[in-house]
C-alpha cells in the first residue's frame, strides 16, 4: 500500500485505512502507524489510559514523557506556551522532521510531559501521518514502535511482531524515507537534544 504525494492523491485503500485508524484512536485505542523514518505508536494524548498502555507496551518510564505530532501549528497550540519569537522559530522549521521541546501550557497533563516542564511537539511533513492527524482531528502521541532497548519497527509487519497482538490497529503505509528519527531541539535555547 502506498501513497503518491499528499493525502488528496493517496491510494483509496490508504485513505480508508487512515479513516479506520482515526476511528480506533477516537475510541481510545492504540495504533501503530508510519512516520518520517520508523513506525510509531499513537493514541489520543488526552486519554490517560491509552497513553499508559503505550508506555507499558514499550516498557517506557512515564517520567520520560511522549512526543506529539500534528498536521499543522493549530493542532499543537493547545499544548504549548510559546512567545512570538519561539512561535516564529517553530513555524520556520515546520512542517518538517524537527521536534521541539516547548514550555507546556498550564493544564497539559504529566502523562504527556512526564517529569518535564516542557512538551515535545512536531508538525509533520509526512503526508500519511498528517492525514491521520487531520482525520483524528488533533495532535497524536508519536513514540517509536519498539520495546525499550530494541530497534524501532520499519514496517507494519515488524510493528505487529514487536507487540504480538497488543495493538488495536496497524496502519500499513509508506515511511517518509528518512534514515533516523527526528532531531529534537530545545525551543528556549535552540540546543540540539537528539541529533537527526
Amino acid at each position: 500500500m502506498s501513497a503518491a504525494g499528499g493525502s488528496d492523491s493517496a491510494a483509496p485503500a490508504l485513505v480508508r485505512a487512515i479513516e479506520r485508524a482515526a476511528e480506533v484512536l477516537r475510541a481510545g485505542g492504540v495504533i501503530a502507524y508510519p512516520t518520517e523514518a520508523v513506525y510509531g505508536l499513537g493514541c489520543d494524548p488526552g486519554n490517560e489510559a491509552a497513553v499508559q498502555r503505550i508506555l507499558e507496551l514499550k516498557g517506557r518510564a512515564r517520567a520520560q514523557g511522549v512526543i506529539l505530532i500534528a498536521a499543522d501549528f493549530e493542532q499543537i497550540e493547545p499544548f504549548i506556551a510559546a512567545d512570538a519569537a519561539t512561535t516564529e522559530r517553530l513555524r520556520a522549521s515546520w512542517p518538517g522532521p524537527v521536534t521541539w521541546v516547548v514550555a507546556a501550557r498550564p493544564g497539559v497533563p504529566e502523562w504527556i510531559r512526564g517529569a518535564h516542564a516542557g512538551v515535545a511537539v512536531r508538525v509533520t511533513a509526512h503526508a500519511p501521518s498528517a492525514a491521520l492527524c487531520r482525520a483524528f482531528g488533533g495532535a497524536l502521541v508519536s513514540t517509536s514502535a519498539n520495546r525499550s532497548g530494541e530497534a524501532p519497527a520499519r514496517s507494519a509487519a515488524e510493528a505487529a511482531a514487536a507487540f504480538e497482538g497488543g495493538l488495536d490497529f496497524i496502519l500499513d503505509g509508506p515511511l517518509g524515507g528518512r534514515e533516523r528519527p527526528s532531531e529534537i531541539r530545545d525551543a528556549a535555547t535552540g540546543r540540539v537534544l537528539r541529533p537527526a
